[in-house]
């Protein structure tokens, strides 16, 4: 395996006409980009946006400046073309209830009736669990779903947020405000 010093001479390869040389670059990068995209959108679409990820990256290569790693500018193609997903296949209405799985309303029901007790006991629940958060997601604009999902689920800052999603730190934080309470919002109704 290379070390991020040794990327520079594979992109000047790259740039100067060996694209097979990409493939050294594909192989060392491909589990972080995927484990990006895995977390984004569905389980089915998973390989199509990481192709669309390394195929950006080949695309804009000459664009890369070196002042981050690639790994790092590479994590930040995939940030970017996961938000691209939701945005072509953001859906103006919202998404009923009806649309979970029988599986996940009867979870939603049993915690309900379950009160304080642990209904978080296995992988089928964690499951449903994952199923509701993706229907309570799926009623959020593409910006403020990859807001949640930067900020509060890959611990991303505030500011690494803004550069990645290219809109400013205080509109970061109002649609972080807005989400949250559009998702207890609609958890809320749930129970």
């Amino acid at each position: 395996m290379i070390e991020k010093d040794e990327d520079v001479p594979v992109i000047e390869r790259i740039l100067n006409g060996d694209t097979d040389a990409f493939e050294i670059l594909l192989k060392k990068y491909q589990n972080a980009v995927t484990k990006i995209v895995v977390a984004k959108v569905p389980q089915s679409c998973v390989a199509e946006v990481t192709q669309d990820v390394f195929i950006r990256a080949f695309k804009s290569l000459s664009s890369y400046r070196g002042r981050d790693s690639l790994e790092s500018w590479l994590k930040t193609i995939a940030v970017r073309t996961c938000y691209d997903y939701w945005r072509t296949r953001y859906r103006n209405r919202e998404t009923p209830m009806s649309s979970l799985s029988e599986s996940a309303r009867q979870w939603v029901a049993s915690a309900c009736t379950d009160g304080t007790r642990n209904v978080l006991n296995g992988d089928s629940e964690r499951v449903e669990l994952r199923e509701i958060l993706d229907w309570a997601l799926d009623h959020l604009s593409p910006t403020n779903r990859m807001v949640v999902l930067l900020l509060y689920f890959d611990g991303y800052s505030l500011r690494e947020t803004s550069n990645t999603l290219g809109i400013s730190i205080a509109n970061v934080k109002i649609r972080a405000h807005r989400s949250r309470k559009k998702l207890r919002h609609l958890l809320g109704s749930l129970l």
